[in-house]
This record gives structure tokens, C-alpha cells and sequence, in this order.
């Protein structure tokens, strides 16, 4: 029987069951932890208020410290009688005690219990990329440092520019990633409220204390009313989707450069055999099928905050059922995501960078700046300067020996001189506080 049931004989059409569950079951295994410390949450407070005896209490947390050891040993099951994780773990717990399981559902409707679940999951989730993110910057940034002086073809339009430098371009990275940890912040601090004890949207007439289930949840704060409580749902999904999805475009982006400089056109960088994959009847190929994969995984997740914008379109307050299909849009994305940094970091640990790249005459272009602002320095005006350089090179005899390219005696911050990765290394200090 569902848990909704009053008689028997009055289960849905299998087809309407089979409907409305939808991929819950499949989705809800990755809750079932965060369900269990809800459980033991409410239920501390249940005791506090008198809804439930010390004794009752002790078989409560008995028996779902017990269900949690089953979680964390992978022996967890949604039986088929089951709807979701909510009904599974009541119905053990039921089993294990007796009637002090049907107990602990007071003053909670499964409306705030699966808001409280998600909220739970998304919060571990973003602390888990953090780590993730900050393992792949700090690896960036020693990359940066390490690469400094390794020329690097700047470019624009995808035509040959100014140069620049491993050194720039990693720390270009590292730098992204601080900003998109400030949006992940920003999603931290809306999704960390507490929703439990708004019930179905309208509260409980119980005496329930829900800054106490605050405190013992290490929720920041409540959503303070029950109705916003349940119309926010889907508001910490969509912004868990845009902090990711800034991230995704970081990696989405180094992907593609990766892939470009691997090309042997270019030929920047390489990897080793064993990161790279071949053909079947090419002998010769290395292809870059890991960045091809990050590049399309994550451009998918880039999708992400408009999908879900489009599901959570246009809807009254209250509980709908099609914020159940917000679990089956964002929780894969997430292992992706994770995923995806952590080949980030397996792969750029491992790149091989070529020597010398901008000694290479089809690289001379490059330094036309710099043959620029020379005369500049001498006291020619900069558009005069400018003329004389671009006439030279339409009539092809500019020319230009790299190794006269002077380290400017005041580099500016941020470039190829200066770069300025102590000062990025602290603005990731500063919105990783934020993340605990």
C-alpha cells in the first residue's frame, strides 16, 4: 500500500503509477542519506515539543542509525511497494521498531521532507565540487608559474595576435574559476535555509520548533514561510544550475583550446600515449577524445538553467509535481560536472609543452606591437608609429627578432611579465571561505 492509501483496494492504475513515479526511485537512492539525517533531525524535535517519549526517541534513532549503515554499505533498496526514498526508509523503520516509525511524519508532509533532501544533497554536492575546483586551480596556478616564460601565440578572431604565455594562459583559467565559485557561493547561500516544518506549504498546527531543526541541519537559516518554502522549490535547483554552469563554460573552454593546440597545425602541447585515444585504421592518431567529451558534457550542463527555468515556468504557489523532474534535469549534471573536473585535472597534470614555439617565422606577425611601442618609447606618436609598422608589413619587410623583445622595465598587472597569481590565489581564498 502507498503510504497515502486509507483502504485497500484503492492503489492507481499501474499506468498512472508507473507515470507519476517516473525515474523517483532510480533519483531518490542518492537522497536516502540526507533523508535518514532529516529523519534524525525532526525527530530529536519531535521529543523536544512531546510528540514523542525519550523511549520512542531512542528506538527512532536506534533504528535509523541502523538504516543510514545500510545506506552508506550500498544494501539500500526502493522496494517495488515503495513510491520514494521517504516511504522506503518510514516503512523500514517501522519494521525495525514498530509503531514509534509511524510517528515520526508529524507536523511534515513529504513536501518539505524532499525539499529538505535536496537541499541537504545539493549542499554536500556544491562543498564536493569546491574541493574539486580548488584541486584544479591550485594545479593551474602551479602550471602558471612553472610555464612563465614559455611563449604562447595570442589570438583574436582566431588570427595570429600579440604574444602571450603559458603562464598567462593558465593563470586565465585559474582566474575563471574564482569567479565562477563566486556564483556557486551565491547558490550556497540560497539553497542553505532550512524548509523543514513548512509542511505542505501551510505549516502544522503542532508545536514544532524549526530553529532548533535549523541549528541540528547546519542550515544558515529557515525559509521563514511555510508557503515561500515550497514556491522556492526549484529556485536552489536553478541556481545550483547556473553555478555550474559557469564553471562548465571554464572547462568547456580550456577544452577547446586544448583540442586547438593539440591539432598538429599548432602543436603546442601534447599527452601521453595512455590519456589519448586512436583510430581504427590511422595509425598515427592521438586524438584529444577526453577534452571532447569535458567540452560536450559541459556545454550540455551550460543548457541547464533554462531548462530548468522552462519546468518551473508559470506555475501557482504551492506543490506541483513537475518539480520531481527537477532531480532527473540536475542531479546527473552534477556527477558530470565532478566528473569532468577531475579528468581537468588528470589531463593538464600530465600536458607536455613545446619549447621555443614563437622562434617559428610564421609567428613574426606577433610582434608587430612590440616594433610599435618601440618606436612609441623613442618619441614617435602612436598613430604615426602605427602607420609605419602596418606599411611595413604590407610591404613585407617587416621584420623582427623575438629575442630583442625587452621585459618592460613597469609591467602592468596582469600580463605576460607580471601575472599577478598571488593576488588570484587570494581571491579564491576569499570565496572559499564562503563555501563552508
Amino acid at each position: 500500500m502507498k503510504i497515502w492509501q486509507k483502504k485497500e483496494g484503492q492503489a492507481p492504475d499501474d499506468m498512472v503509477d508507473l507515470f507519476t513515479v517516473g525515474r523517483d526511485k532510480e533519483f531518490d537512492i542518492l537522497l536516502a542519506e540526507y533523508d535518514v539525517q532529516g529523519s534524525v533531525a525532526h525527530s530529536k524535535m519531535l521529543a523536544k515539543v512531546g510528540l514523542l517519549s525519550d523511549a520512542e526517541l531512542t528506538d527512532v534513532l536506534r533504528g535509523l542509525e541502523e538504516i543510514l549503515g545500510e545506506i552508506r554499505s550500498g544494501n539500500f533498496v526502493i522496494e517495488d511497494g515503495a513510491e520514494d526514498v521517504h516511504s522506503q526508509v518510514e516503512g523500514m523503520l517501522t519494521k525495525k521498531i514498530g509503531d514509534a516509525g509511524k510517528k515520526i511524519h508529524s507536523g511534515r508532509s513529504r513536501n518539505d521532507q524532499v525539499a529538505l533532501d535536496i537541499k541537504l544533497y545539493l549542499r554536500a554536492k556544491i562543498r564536493e565540487i569546491s574541493k574539486e575546483v580548488q584541486l584544479l586551480f591550485d594545479l593551474l596556478i602551479e602550471q602558471s608559474e612553472k610555464n612563465k616564460d614559455k611563449g604562447l601565440p595570442g589570438y583574436t578572431h582566431l588570427q595570429l595576435a600579440m604574444p602571450s604565455s603559458f603562464g598567462l594562459w593558465f593563470g586565465a583559467y585559474a582566474e575563471s574559476l574564482v569567479d565562477d565559485m563566486e556564483m556557486m557561493a551565491g547558490a550556497l547561500k540560497i539553497i542553505n535555509k532550512n524548509p523543514l516544518g513548512s509542511g505542505a506549504g501551510f505549516g502544522s498546527t503542532f508545536p514544532l520548533d524549526r530553529q532548533m531543526t535549523t541549528e541540528l541541519l547546519q542550515f544558515d537559516t529557515l525559509n521563514w514561510n511555510a508557503i515561500n518554502a515550497q514556491a522556492g522549490r526549484g529556485k536552489g535547483e536553478k541556481a545550483m544550475a547556473s553555478g555550474i554552469s559557469f564553471i562548465a563554460a571554464t572547462l568547456a573552454r580550456l577544452s577547446m583550446d586544448c583540442c586547438l593546440y593539440m591539432n598538429e597545425h599548432f602543436g603546442f602541447i601534447s599527452f601521453p600515449e595512455h590519456l589519448t585515444t586512436g583510430s581504427s585504421i590511422m595509425p598515427h592518431k592521438r586524438n584529444p577524445d577526453v577534452f571532447e567529451l569535458i567540452r560536450g558534457k559541459c556545454n550540455r550542463i551550460q543548457a541547464l538553467p533554462n531548462e530548468l527555468n522552462l519546468l518551473c515556468a508559470n506555475l501557482p504557489s504551492g506543490y506541483h509535481r513537475e518539480m520531481q523532474l527537477t532531480k532527473e534535469i540536475l542531479f546527473p549534471a552534477v556527477e558530470d560536472l565532478i566528473f569532468c573536473l577531475k579528468m581537468a585535472h588528470l589531463m593538464l597534470s600530465n600536458i607536455r609543452i613545446k619549447d621555443n614555439i614563437l622562434s617559428d617565422p610564421k609567428y613574426l606577425y606577433l610582434f608587430t606591437v612590440d616594433a610599435l611601442n618601440d618606436l612609441v618609447v623613442s618619441g614617435v606618436p602612436f598613430r604615426d608609429a602605427y602607420k609605419i609598422i602596418g606599411n611595413q608589413v604590407a610591404e613585407g619587410i617587416f621584420s623582427f627578432d623575438p629575442k630583442d623583445a625587452t621585459r618592460p622595465l613597469h609591467p602592468h598587472e596582469g600580463s605576460i611579465y607580471r601575472l599577478c597569481n598571488d593576488e588570484i590565489k587570494k581571491e579564491m581564498e576569499k570565496v572559499m571561505r564562503k563555501m563552508n
